[in-house]
């Protein structure tokens, strides 16, 4: 039985515990967040109990961390989990500062500790069998990669503040897309960003319509497309390019139940955002982190993944502000 320590009561915290619950061999002891209204409603429904950082650290019961913070208090919460020996979940990204990013994956390295990264979409059932064709051999040599990210619409211009600006909050998950669907490194980054959506979220000094072209140094291609306003619904789509053939992954619907009259075929909209697109991939990205922290197996996406698609958001934006090409 491993127990659990979570750091976070918000959205994304609710959805962690929710399936912490169900996922079996695993019990919540405490949730630490600063608002305490939240920490303690989330703590009753799971048969937790509401404490501080140091508590749950010390706590010697507690064998693996969840980190569901806010992005600024990821690597403080990461570095002291790994001396204190707990296995670490943590919610993308691992830090803004790739200088920060590259002192709290050396704590984990020599604290010698399990540490996952939550790039989720590598869990959805069909962009993961997407990448199971790829390594069958189905569609042969990966030539271009294609991820289409956009959310039905903005943000708080606010939140440009805190998490970072688009390709660090929402690309740097297409990036991951990109990387682990190429199976090579991208070593050019190209990006344009715009402001089409919210001019207040332009006054912060971020974007809210971007395109990223990348290639690997074999010449592969990776073209990403995000926007924060689809009026459809929430658009997630991937399509892979090979010597044989293509692959696709789609939309999910709402319902998959159409009406097919006189005047064309009506069909339900996109699922609406993330929690309800995402909900299979963040109980079995859940899953997976059990499964290996209990068989002590390789963690993937791992901190190092983390890095590579910071690195890659850090490049986009060093060529959205120059107009050329960046070397990664």
């Amino acid at each position: 039985m491993q127990v659990f320590a979570q750091f976070g009561a918000g959205r994304i915290g609710k959805i962690h515990a929710g399936n912490l619950a169900a996922v079996g061999g695993a019990r919540l002891k405490y949730v630490i967040d600063v608002n305490q209204e939240a920490a303690g409603d989330l703590a009753k429904l799971y048969g937790a109990s509401v404490t501080d950082i140091e508590t749950a650290l010390a706590d010697k019961e507690v064998t693996a961390v969840l980190i569901c913070s806010p992005t600024d208090t990821h690597s403080n919460l990461i570095e002291r989990a790994a001396n204190a020996g707990k296995a670490i979940f943590c919610e993308k990204p691992v830090d803004l500062s790739m200088d920060r990013v590259n002192a709290c994956l050396e704590t984990v390295k020599k604290a010698g500790v399990p540490l996952m990264i939550g790039f989720n979409r590598r869990f959805d059932p069909n962009f993961a069998e997407v990448k199971r064709q790829i390594e069958a051999g189905v569609i042969g040599k990966v030539e271009q990669v294609i991820v289409t990210s956009r959310d039905p619409s903005p943000p708080p211009a606010t939140y440009s503040r805190s998490s970072g600006g688009m390709f660090r909050d929402m690309t740097i998950h297409d990036f991951d897309m990109a990387r682990w669907l190429l199976g090579e490194e991208p070593v050019s980054v190209f990006a344009v960003g715009s402001v089409l959506v919210d001019p207040e979220i332009g006054k912060e000094g971020d974007i809210d319509t971007a395109t990223v072209i990348m290639t690997t140094s074999s010449g592969k291609q990776a073209v990403i497309s995000n926007t924060r306003r689809a009026a459809y619904g929430y658009d997630q789509r991937i399509e892979v390019l090979g010597e044989k053939g293509m692959l696709q992954a789609g939309n999910k619907p709402i319902s998959t139940v159409s009406a097919s009259l006189h005047d064309g075929i009506v069909s339900e909209k996109p699922m609406p955002f993330f929690l309800e697109r995402y909900a299979d991939a963040f109980k079995l990205e859940l899953a997976t982190f059990l499964k290996a922290i209990n068989e002590k197996g390789a963690l993937n996406p791992s901190g190092e993944d983390g890095r590579k698609a910071l690195r890659l958001a850090d490049a986009a934006n060093e060529s959205m502000a120059s107009g050329k090409p960046v070397a990664v």
